[in-house]
């Protein structure tokens, strides 16, 4: 047969020295781990396969040992060119050592680089960039001294700016499916998301490299159901039924199996303990007064979180669809590492798809995270000093939706708050300013902001920003709070300041329901 069947050890062996590799995952959604450590066992052994250069879009580990962090054996990466480094901290190590060439650009644009190479394109052009650390005139996404050559350049067509960013020639691909048939065949309808795994197998073929795949079962000819199959056979070179599905093959990182994460089967949710009523609601409360009736959003992962638990309490929830960066509409989206899951989805498009959907406007509101903001109204997510967790998709999401809510505590650094008498009481003021003279590193782009019309609200719990064509104009101030003393003193530069300026809704500091109406 055509297609060969090996063990992942077998598989690994194939990858051979220089090669280009792609590989699929979110998180732990998709992650083909088995592959991943006999490729590392392979090189430990025998100081081969040297010298790859790595391409994937989302963010793929646990923070920890898992994925991507399996690949840090010095040597054996030469360059690497991700969407989000955070989950792999083994291979930020190698960056900010200088042990390897890195590259960040934002999560959708790599997804949709598999796409161009996939049909013969030399780059993607996307304005998905502009006046960001990603575009040329800012250092256009390289994260270390050692990284010197151009994958992205500067363009105009019809008298506007692009980015043109060079597509891979794949050499090897790896990917997770569930079940390949013997003609090789692959379905992935108990994963969570389908990611970029047909478009990575193309781009791979037409490039004459091999495809290589994870899965959890092998099943007998023609017995897969044909709009399953995500890879057609004719694109598998080799298929690796993995020993230990429990380890190697987990849904997502904890959970070997969920059928409700997949839509293979509804569950009823039960009701969810609303959040206590501290610095996080206040802003959750805050963000969800910026949601809209049968609006389509996206949620950031940690306090943007609170918006929709906040919509949930409030007896709102049914009135949003949620989307998530990994092709997930609807349902319930997980946190933590989990993220990238839903329970009860109502549709999972493959990733490109969705930053289509994303980067045309399709988002009616996002609520991202503000870690450090500038007096210009820039925001800086993807680098702080040593650390690099890059973009993943916040830039796609922050450039192409109207409507932009930045959520997170005004200071950070063992900040402490609580809410008393209707009131913000501050008990120990954070270590660390947000709102600092200029960004490390520009993640979301006022000007481009400014340009293009976007509505940009900054939300802490004691203040409320407007983004306008001057810088940050402050419009409201939370109940208990001085504008001096406890605002305009842990700033680095002086906002304009409303005329109307106006208290935060003194609802959000009552520790009972809203009566919030979308």
């Amino acid at each position: 047969m055509r297609v060969q069947f090996l063990t992942a050890r077998e598989a690994a062996d194939l990858i051979t020295d220089n090669s280009t590799i792609a590989i699929n995952g979110f998180v732990g959604i998709g992650a083909a781990e088995e592959i991943q450590e006999k490729l590392k066992e392979r090189y430990e052994e025998t100081k081969s396969p040297r010298d790859l250069t790595l391409y994937y879009a989302a963010g793929q580990g646990d923070g920890k040992e898992r994925a991507l962090n399996l690949l840090d054996g010095e040597g054996l990466l030469k360059r690497v060119v991700g969407g989000h480094w955070n989950l792999a901290p083994k291979l930020q190590k190698l960056v900010l050592d200088n042990k390897i060439e890195a590259y960040n650009f934002p999560q959708g644009v790599i997804s949709h680089m598999f796409r161009s190479s996939a049909s013969g394109e030399k780059a993607t052009i996307s304005k998905i960039g502009l006046e960001t650390f990603v575009d040329p005139t800012q250092g256009g996404g390289k994260l270390n001294e050692v990284t010197k050559e151009d994958l992205v350049k500067k363009i105009e067509l019809e008298g506007e700016e692009y980015l043109y960013y060079l597509a891979p020639k794949i050499d090897f691909t790896i990917i997770r499916g569930t079940f390949a048939d013997e003609l090789g065949n692959i379905s992935l309808e108990d994963e969570v998301a389908t990611l970029d795994a047909t478009n990575m197998a193309l781009a791979c073929k037409n490039n004459g490299g091999k495809v290589i795949v994870q899965v959890k079962d092998i099943v007998g000819a023609n017995t897969l159901d044909p709009r399953l199959v995500k890879i057609p056979g004719v694109l598998v070179d080799v298929v690796v039924k993995c020993t230990d599905a429990y380890k190697y093959h987990e849904q997502v990182f904890g959970e070997e199996y969920n059928p409700a994460y997949c839509g293979n089967a509804k569950t009823l949710l039960s009701r969810v303990e609303p959040p206590k009523l501290d610095n996080r609601k206040v802003i959750g409360r805050r963000g969800a007064m910026e949601m809209n009736a049968y609006s389509l959003v996206n949620l950031g992962i940690g306090i943007p979180e609170l918006v929709g638990a906040v919509a949930n309490e409030e007896g709102q929830g049914d009135k949003i669809t949620l989307s998530v960066e990994s092709g997930i509409t609807g349902g319930v989206p997980l946190g933590g590492i989990k993220f990238g899951g839903v329970i009860n989805p109502q549709s999972i498009l493959d990733q490109d798809v969705q930053f289509d959907l994303y980067n045309g406007g399709g988002l009616d509101a996002t609520f991202l995270g503000l870690a450090q903001c500038d007096e210009e109204g820039n925001i800086n997510v993807s680098k702080f000093g040593p650390k690099i967790p890059g973009c993943g998709g916040f830039i796609n999401i922050s450039q192409s939706t109207k409507r932009i809510v930045f959520c997170g505590t005004f200071t950070a650094g063992g900040l402490k708050e609580k809410i008393e008498d209707g009131k913000l009481v501050i008990l120990e003021e954070g270590r660390e300013k947000k709102f600092i003279k200029k960004v490390e590193q520009i993640t979301f782009s006022a000007k481009y902001a400014n340009d293009t019309n976007q509505e940009v609200l900054y939300v802490t719990e004691r203040c409320v920003f407007k983004l306008t064509k001057d810088g940050l104009l402050l419009i409201e101030i939370a109940p208990g709070v001085d504008l001096e003393k406890d605002i305009l003193a842990h700033m680095d530069f002086k906002p304009i300041i409303a005329d109307d300026l106006k208290l935060m809704d003194e609802r959000i500091f009552k520790d009972a329901l809203m009566g919030l109406e979308l």
